[in-house]
């Protein structure tokens, strides 16, 4: 039936989208719902700090660009074939010096990539160089999530211990969030389990083991979140807002 196929074929790309830009059908479909949702709400409402030539460090496959209103967005990622074939980044480094002279860029980007870097103060120092003075950083790095991108996950960051690292580099914190500080990160973590340890290997019955227990535990989530209360110690991610100080 070539109306089944069609149908297949919109099924995917709508699952695809709601992985990272989670709407109304990400309640249903995306094993990920919570943590995206809160990085997407959290990147909105700091969109103000985000203007003029901006730098997308670790930008992936640029989900949230479509969000900011920028004169100018390059995405960078580490110089690894997997980010080649791709295709997406604008420019490629190795990992530690940023291909850019001092004070390149109004604003900086970094979204859950510093739990990937080992060197963290290095990368924060390089981030700072590459800023304007007065210029503005928002990071975003997990608190509470297991580990992802093996073997290159390497650390967890309290928002104390994130304050630290920027405030040593040269950075003021303008502001700070935590994503998801409420009942919903324990339904996150579980269904972030139960799509980790899926048993089936085939293609159609690993996307209904899948949708069978995502939409029960986003759905069940999202509606405990309304009668319990939060929690700010325990939460998914940090969201911080930094600018570039007078002196490192």
């Amino acid at each position: 039936m070539p109306g089944a196929g069609i149908l297949k074929q919109a099924f995917r790309a709508a699952y695809e989208r709601e992985q990272f830009l989670p709407g109304r059908l990400g309640l249903l479909l995306n094993p990920f719902y919570f943590a995206r949702r809160g990085l997407y709400e959290n990147l909105v409402a700091c969109r103000p700090y985000l203007h003029g030539s901006m730098l997308d460090v670790g930008c992936g496959q640029k989900p949230y660009r479509s969000i900011f209103d920028v004169s100018r967005y390059v995405g960078m990622e580490v110089d690894r074939p997997e980010a080649r074939a791709a295709g997406v980044a604008d420019v490629y480094y190795d990992g530690t010096v940023f291909p850019f002279e001092d004070a390149s860029f109004d604003c900086v980007l970094t979204n859950q990539v510093l739990e990937h870097v080992f060197t963290p103060a290095q990368f924060v120092r390089e981030i700072r160089r590459v800023l304007k003075l007065g210029g503005t950083l928002v990071i975003t790095v997990p608190f509470v999530w297991d580990e992802h991108c093996q073997p290159w996950d390497y650390a967890r960051y309290s928002s104390f211990g994130l304050r630290h690292l920027l405030e040593e580099a040269g950075m003021k914190i303008l502001e700070s969030r935590k994503s998801m500080s409420d009942v919903r990160v324990l339904f996150q973590l579980a269904n972030a389990y139960l799509f980790k340890i899926n048993p089936f290997t085939s293609g159609r019955t690993r996307l209904a083991f899948s949708l069978a227990s995502t939409a029960p535990l986003n759905i069940v989530g999202e509606l405990a979140s309304r009668v319990l209360p939060g929690n700010e110690d325990l939460y998914l991610d940090n969201v911080v807002v930094a600018e570039k100080a007078d002196h490192p």
